[in-house]
């Protein structure tokens, strides 16, 4: 399914916002007016499930798709503020082309909710929960009976956070209100039903300037307790629980939703935590199904390049030419959305052994440990779409930093992940979603 992002966005989704999706494979519930359940049946009510919050998003969506093709059954629950449920219909059609020649299809289920609705949102999560009874025995006799609640969903990945920098600038409250707030509330719903696994979206913004000048940055830089460690350079550091020169509300939100996770983890020892600190996701899905393509404005490289591609913007506008790198522009560490999304899985794959050691809070880099500047990453768009972008130099923006690569070695070491796409893959993957041929093509998977 290819076209263009602007026929994406613009176009009517196909049912009504209280309506299921309904098809003859698809079984429909609605469990009041506001509330949008699609399920496509697949598995048994003992299963357990993947909660993923924000699920059809870009990074949410390319995840839950990699989450089925592993054999996951999911909940997406997004509220669509930034998404739009043809992404659902994209999910369902990968899922049945992909598990056509099985006999074992993983489920998947939609809701549509806001994550900080509390009375919905314990709606969802009952569902999924049932009774469990232990009998209590003295001298061979019942003396007792505990009921206790138990759930199906056996972890949750998080990606309903806003994320726009500029944006948490001019409204700070707004992101206050919704990362921070609305994760102190989903957590606390999710302990009552015994729901402990926990894998957070943080990002690379909550090193701040400390980003500069360090070369590939690793987790210790910013920490929630005193952490001792040996950096690149072989200098023996010590970091204090916090960390220095935030530069945007959006990066304050994610520290500060970090310190919750890290308080929480250490205060009940049944959770497990794990904070995935982005770097600069880009690509697509190789199938061209699955893209970014938010409502919003988005005010990340990438979608800005999209845009001048395809004609929605005159001219890719590149904020800073002055800064201290090779060519002036910024340089970040770009990777391919599908190897981020596995980076979560992997997550998941870890949890039972964090929760047998107590490793309640950890946080991982996901990055290739490789920096593109902006220029570097125009001049692979070009090579592999054929196109040349007129471009405008503008000053620097608000809330940036000049340099900021991911020391990828502890999610390696610990989680067995890293990346395997290049750059030339995500353009590649982007040019596909968008309908368009590259000049440089690449195997489909």
């Amino acid at each position: 399914m290819s076209s263009s992002p602007s026929s994406r966005a613009s176009s009517p989704e196909s049912s009504s916002p209280n309506s299921s999706i309904l098809t003859p494979a698809t079984e429909g519930f609605s469990l009041f007016d506001d509330l949008v359940i699609t399920s496509l049946p697949g598995s048994s009510e003992c299963d357990e499930y993947i909660l993923v919050v924000g699920g059809l998003g870009y990074i949410g969506s390319h995840t839950s798709w990699e989450l089925l093709k592993d054999g996951h059954n999911v909940i997406i629950i997004d509220n669509l503020s930034n998404s739009f449920r043809s992404v659902l219909d994209r999910l369902l059609s990968l899922k049945k082309t992909y598990f056509r020649s099985t006999s074992r299809e993983p489920s998947l289920r939609f809701y549509e909710a806001d994550y900080r609705d509390q009375p919905t949102m314990n709606l969802v999560l009952n569902k999924y929960s049932f009774s469990e009874r232990t009998n209590l025995y003295k001298d061979g006799i019942t003396v007792e009976a505990e009921q206790s609640r138990r759930s199906r969903i056996s972890g949750v990945i998080h990606f309903a956070a806003y994320k726009a920098v500029a944006e948490s600038i001019q409204q700070p409250l707004k992101y206050y209100s919704n990362n921070v707030g609305g994760l102190i509330s989903f957590c606390s719903l999710l302990s009552d039903f015994g729901v402990k696994t926990f894998v957070f979206s943080s990002s690379a913004t909550v090193y701040g300037e400390q980003a500069n000048g360090t070369g590939r940055i690793s987790e210790e830089y910013c920490t929630h307790e005193t952490t001792s460690f040996i950096d690149a350079h072989g200098q023996a550091r010590t970091t204090q629980g916090g960390c220095a020169g935030l530069t945007n509300p959006y990066g304050r939100t994610k520290w500060m939703c970090e310190a919750i996770l890290h308080d929480l983890a250490s205060a009940d020892p049944e959770w497990s935590i794990f904070a995935l600190r982005y770097f600069n996701p880009v690509g697509c899905d190789p199938s061209g199904m699955l893209g970014e393509d938010p409502r919003s404005l988005a005010s990340n490289l990438m979608p800005a390049v999209v845009k001048t591609m395809t004609g929605e913007s005159p001219v890719l506008q590149i904020y800073g030419a002055d800064w201290d790198t090779n060519d002036g522009t910024p340089v970040r560490d770009f990777i391919h959305v599908t190897d981020l999304a596995r980076g979560h899985l992997a997550a998941l794959a870890t949890a039972p052994k964090c929760k047998s050691t107590g490793a309640g809070f950890q946080a991982f880099n996901l990055g290739s440990g490789m920096g593109y500047s902006v220029l570097d990453v125009l001049a692979a768009m070009e090579a592999v779409s054929g196109r040349r972008l007129p471009v405008q130099l503008l000053g620097r923006r608000e809330g940036d930093v000049a340099v900021c690569i991911a020391e990828p070695t502890k999610a390696a070491t610990e989680l067995g992940w890293r990346t395997e796409k290049s750059l030339e893959d995500s353009c590649t993957d982007i040019c596909r979603f968008l309908g368009m041929s590259p000049t440089i093509d690449t195997v489909m998977i």
